[in-house]
């Protein structure tokens, strides 16, 4: 049986001598180092090209924007398992870049789909706002959290997503994308009955839409961002440990209780 792609095999993202590292068609040391960002590599890894300037501003914005949120449950799960063994950094790194979902942090792809909806419900002549307010509607009927709004603990307002939402007007970048952005804000606290702050995973979403930046970088950038602030706090651990404190402290918060079999009846 035969698995996998049929026909040639090929990548064109980069290949390596014994002299040389081609990175898109660019050598590494003679063309990049010294002259390209990281932001510029990560682009032109992902997308074949160099970011234009506003690409590159607005790329940087977002990985500041979410590289450290404090003791998240993603950096909790590095920081123990750091704790357990200090000699894997990466498998402490790989921890916490694992509880990266769309709960915590990994929202910005869900915002990227939710704008496209609103979009393409505006290309049929109703407009964003109408547009967006029936796709908040239909979240609403459903029961379903409407992703890029609400935030735990920024309350009434994320002050990452309001910035950039105003750099993006300051640098005139900002377009259909963040205006419908702008408009889910307004139904969905017209629909829901209550402010829900726009939160930065939507902001990066629009920002990044507006710029024609790939999805597949959408999705990435929470990600490489915060293993930023992974890395920080391992290198944190490693000199003021707190892992093993945190674990301790997990065990004195929560109750035990009686465990049932699985009929659900207490045993006797």
């Amino acid at each position: 049986m035969l698995i996998g792609k049929r026909g040639a095999a090929t990548t064109s993202i980069s290949s390596a001598s014994a002299d040389a590292v081609t990175i898109r068609g660019h050598d590494l040391a003679g063309d990049l180092l010294g002259t390209a960002s990281f932001t510029d590599v990560f682009f032109l890894l992902a997308t074949g090209r160099m970011p234009s300037p506003d690409q590159r501003f607005f790329l940087d914005v977002c990985l500041v924007a979410i590289a450290e949120h404090g003791l998240t449950p993603s950096v909790q799960a590095a920081r123990m398992t750091y704790a357990a063994d200090p000699a894997a950094l990466q498998g402490a790194v790989a921890a916490g870049v694992l509880g990266c979902g769309t709960v915590i942090l990994g929202a910005a792809d869900q915002c990227r789909s939710l704008l496209e909806r609103v979009l393409e419900g505006a290309a049929t002549g109703i407009g964003i706002a109408a547009s967006a307010l029936a796709v908040a509607r239909d979240y609403r009927a459903s029961k379903t959290p409407i992703p890029g709004y609400g935030h735990p603990l920024h309350k009434p307002i994320d002050p990452r997503a309001e910035r950039m939402i105003a750099l993006a007007h300051e640098r005139h970048t900002a377009g259909r994308a963040v205006g419908a952005a702008v408009e889910l804000s307004k139904a969905v606290q017209t629909t829901w009955g209550k402010p829900l702050p726009m939160n930065v995973s939507m902001a990066i979403a629009a920002t990044m839409l507006d710029l024609d930046v790939p999805a597949a970088l959408i999705r990435g950038i929470p990600i490489l961002a915060r293993t930023a602030g992974l890395i920080a706090h391992l290198a944190e651990e490693a000199t003021t440990p707190i892992g093993f404190l945190l674990a301790s402290k997990a065990e004195e918060a929560i109750e035990h209780t009686q465990s049932s079999d699985s009929s659900g009846a207490a045993p006797r």
